[in-house]
């Protein structure tokens, strides 16, 4: 699991970043569930049952600066479906999200559910998705919080 510490919470905190206007009615509790080519965080409070399985939204931070054209862009949302029992994941769609918090236009991802890997990122959230509400607490509650602690993590500003 991830640990915590009172020194990466301070340079977290002294790193800054854009202010991001939020929504009051999106309640989010963003779980850091890895870092690799992103960081990768739970949203445990969107998790909803869904037939045998559970939904989930996802936000996946890209590093500071990453742009297409001149557009930068922070990463993006996706809803995932996993069938805890199976153990098998469906990324659902995927909708970018710009520098300053704009969310893009969600795209379908039309690819079938798929059997969790160990280790990889559909395991890290299911791993969240499926704890009913036995969820460790969260790292972030808005996205500007997780962009900042996404963005320390990328750079090997904070552990």
């Amino acid at each position: 699991m991830i640990q915590r510490s009172i020194a990466a919470v301070c340079a977290l905190l002294a790193l800054g970043s854009p202010a991001v206007a939020q929504d009051p009615a999106n309640d989010h509790s963003l779980i850091l569930t890895g870092v690799g080519r992103f960081a990768v965080f739970a949203d445990a409070a969107s998790v909803t049952p869904d037939g045998r399985g559970v939904r989930m939204r996802a936000l996946q931070v890209s590093e500071p600066g990453f742009a297409v054209g001149d557009q930068v862009y922070w990463g993006g949302w996706s809803w995932w479906r996993f069938d805890c029992a199976a153990q098998t994941a469906d990324r659902l769609d995927f909708a970018s999200v710009k520098a300053g918090g704009q969310e893009g236009p969600a795209t379908p991802d039309p690819a079938p559910p798929y059997a969790i890997a160990p280790g990889g990122d559909a395991a890290e959230l299911a791993a969240v998705a499926c704890a009913a509400a036995d969820h460790p607490a969260a790292d972030a509650t808005t996205i500007d919080d997780a962009v900042r602690l996404g963005h320390a993590r990328l750079t090997g500003a904070v552990d």
